[in-house]
């Protein structure tokens, strides 16, 4: 019999627009070195069209048969993916597999972005003048490695999503997970779920920004491997959004590094 520690469906989403991605095409498009956002990262709002995105998507996973929705809902707290997750969550509604015919909704600080350090709000430009030393070097080590001082690798986020998958398998085996986080992170859960080498998972990066409020999803397979897995459903996906009219963005967020 396979092993059914798995969850039933994984779906992960990048939040709606967030202003803080506006401002930094502002002052790329401008030829600035820093991003004109005076907020916390944390506190980053939705744009006017994340919502409209973030709506949109809603209404896309409102539309699922029940038994088909999300039974588990997990957010970055940061605002722009908490406030995703809100309105996504108010329209799925009631579930009719979960006792109380709620589902669980929680905000987990693993999710949270990539921390920048000191190069956070920096454009590319702004990188290169003021760190010339650091966008050297990389250059030369590359993203996946590369630490800015004060903030974390690729590898980093890695190791805090292994914490999640373990907290995942361990509380949710069977349900249907909604994950609600950024783009580095939909990224390095690719890089866990589908078993990738640091190639791939940059190479699927350097082939563009994770959208916003685009959906990648995985479905448990029983019959795959020795145990079963999750097996790779969707990637990008953005169909809701083009369906509802909303304006599709992918732009990257707030720190400028250019990628490898």
């Amino acid at each position: 019999m396979a092993n059914t520690k798995w969850p039933d469906h994984v779906w992960l989403v990048r939040h709606g627009q967030s202003a803080g991605n506006v401002a930094r095409e502002l002052a790329e498009t401008g030829g600035l070195e820093l991003i004109d956002i005076v907020e916390r990262d944390i506190d980053v709002p939705l744009s006017d069209l994340g919502r409209q995105q973030a709506q949109a998507l809603a209404h896309w996973f409102g539309s699922l048969p029940t038994a088909e929705r999300p039974t588990v809902v997990l957010s970055s707290p940061y605002l722009r993916a908490w406030h995703t997750a809100q309105i996504i969550t108010d329209r799925i509604g009631p579930t009719i597999d979960k006792p109380g015919n709620f589902h669980t909704f929680i905000s987990d600080e693993r999710l949270r972005e990539k921390e920048f350090g000191i190069l956070d709000r920096l454009t590319r430009l702004g990188i290169a003048q003021k760190h010339p030393e650091l966008y050297d070097q990389r250059q030369h080590v590359g993203k996946f490695y590369f630490r800015p001082p004060g903030g974390e690798s690729w590898c980093d986020v890695i190791l805090r999503l292994r914490n999640v998958l373990d907290t995942i398998t361990r509380e949710y085996p069977g349900e249907r997970v909604l994950i609600i986080a950024h783009q580095v992170i939909v990224n390095c859960f690719r890089y866990l779920l589908e078993h990738m080498t640091e190639e791939e998972i940059l190479s699927a990066d350097r082939a563009g920004d994770v959208p916003n409020c685009s959906v990648t999803s995985y479905k448990f397979n029983p019959d795959v491997g020795k145990f079963g897995q999750l097996e790779l459903q969707m990637i990008n996906f953005v169909a809701p959004l083009l369906e509802a009219g909303a304006t599709v963005t992918a732009e990257p967020d707030m720190s400028g590094v250019p990628k490898p």
